[in-house]
């Protein structure tokens, strides 16, 4: 059930109706929201059902020792065991195969790593379960947030179908907090609701997927059939897909969560416009970054020494790449990124300690977002490649400086050119935009919606592809 996709609309709206009638009867409408959480997983995959409550309920009751006990010990021994079980469900899933084939390919050089017999199947976005889910003891633990007694709440809030998927990573005790104190809806919160709905679709629809069909997986499939320049293309091509795919699936799922009186964390922010990799990670996946900083990063300690920051920074990039997939192309991206930001910090120490910490203006710090957008685009190629060899061949066919766009089809230029606009847009224009959706009467709404529908039918590739991000 793609949130891209008819039939997900057609959920979301028997949700929508079934659970604002019973919203005054607590358990009514929890129990609502907890059947259309399973009834979305059960459509991905029945090992879902049988992972998250077992889990849920695992931490619902060391949630509740983390409320009641007042002794460290204690509490730390269950903190502990949610570490250990939600760590340990993702490494057995995700990493113990990718481990097993390196080890069997150590062992027997002759057999290459995925030709191991070692693979089971990934419980779909299980890494976006687990960190959300490790939010709720950590804060119990550190005394940040207050818990829930109530069962049923905490198994609907930890398994949000807007937010398991593919983020935005939430703090569960938000989520408990937005499902115990129930309000209204409010009519400028359904417009605001449709419009991101509207705006994902099309940022999926018509942008990210039209990209990945005419070129991007191409070029990535076979990187040899094709000249250094249309390579390039669809390397610059792919840096603009993911964006507008995974920004495109947070506008839905916002949406989906406001249409059901939720209000989810931003996850994006011109990333692009960023003049240095530290500010690219506060624009781009918001809520995996906090996370990041917040439980990891801020855990290694170290912070009044010298150099420890930086390996920190390291270790949690290269860390957060793993998270990202099992495969030695997501460490090298974490390592690239690791580097970028522990560069950056060395910069603005001698900065500040040479008293030259004012920020870039002007064409520097044109040149600064232009360097920043072109060490995240090198980046974003081992990040796609399938493997180290593959983004080797396409870096490899790169360095051929052959120059040719015969396979670049002429609408590519139209939708890249769309792509770049839709990105740098001011975000007074997009301000401007959603209060004027939100202020038209819902007679025009729906017809702008229906009209949209219509429009991307004509646009719009056949058949809606996966979001990228729900694979991990």
């Amino acid at each position: 059930m793609l949130l891209s996709s008819s039939t997900y609309f057609i959920f979301l709206a028997a949700v929508f109706f079934v659970y604002w009638p019973l919203s005054r009867f607590r358990a009514a409408a929890l129990t609502v929201l907890l059947f259309a959480n399973y009834f979305f997983y059960a459509r991905w995959g029945f090992s879902l059902l049988a992972l998250i409550p077992v889990a849920a309920s695992c931490d619902y009751v060391f949630g509740l020792g983390l409320q009641r006990s007042k002794s460290t010990i204690v509490r730390r021994m269950l903190l502990a065991a949610s570490i250990v079980m939600n760590l340990g469900m993702l490494a057995f899933f995700k990493y113990t195969p990718f481990a097993l084939a390196n080890w069997a390919h150590w062992t027997h050089p002759d057999t290459p790593p995925e030709a191991s017999p070692w693979a089971w199947a990934l419980p779909i976005s299980i890494s976006f379960y687990v960190f959300q889910a490790l939010t709720y003891t950590i804060d119990l633990y550190r005394r940040d947030a207050k818990g829930t007694t109530s069962y049923l709440g905490y198994l609907t809030a930890v398994s949000f179908f807007p937010t398991t998927l593919a983020g935005p990573i939430t703090r569960v005790s938000s989520l408990i907090d937005q499902l115990e104190k129930r309000k209204p809806l409010d009519p400028a919160d359904g417009g605001r609701a449709l419009f991101l709905i509207g705006l994902g679709l099309v940022k999926k629809l018509m942008i990210a997927d039209y990209l990945a069909g005419n070129l991007v997986n191409r070029v990535f499939d076979f990187p040899n059939l094709y000249t250094a320049a249309e390579v390039l293309v669809a390397v610059y091509s792919y840096a603009l897909q993911i964006y507008f795919d995974f920004s495109g699936y947070t506008d839905i799922a916002i949406g989906s969560a406001l249409l059901l009186g939720i209000k989810l964390p931003a996850n994006f922010n011109a990333p692009y416009a960023a003049v240095n990799i530290a500010d690219f990670w506060r624009r781009w996946h918001i809520t995996l970054s906090n996370w990041l900083r917040d439980y990891l990063y801020f855990s290694l300690g170290g912070a009044r020494s010298k150099w420890r920051p930086y390996l920190n920074l390291m270790i949690t990039m290269v860390l957060g790449g793993l998270w990202h997939g099992a495969g030695w192309n997501f460490v090298i991206w974490g390592a690239l990124h690791g580097a970028g930001l522990a560069m950056v910090r060395l910069w603005q120490t001698l900065g500040f300690k040479y008293g030259r910490s004012a920020p870039a203006t002007g064409i520097w710090r044109v040149v600064n977002i232009v360097l920043t957008f072109h060490f995240v685009t090198f980046a974003w190629i081992f990040f796609r490649a399938p493997s180290f060899d593959v983004a080797s061949a396409v870096l490899g066919r790169m360095g051929s400086l052959t120059v040719s766009f015969a396979n670049v089809p002429r609408a590519m230029w139209i939708i890249l050119g769309i792509a770049v606009l839709g990105h740098y847009t001011p975000r007074k224009i997009y301000d401007g935009s959603l209060s004027l959706f939100v202020r038209a009467p819902f007679y025009a709404q729906a017809a702008a919606l229906a009209a949209l529908v219509v429009g991307l039918q004509y646009v719009a590739q056949t058949g809606a592809a996966p979001f990228i991000y729900t694979k991990f």
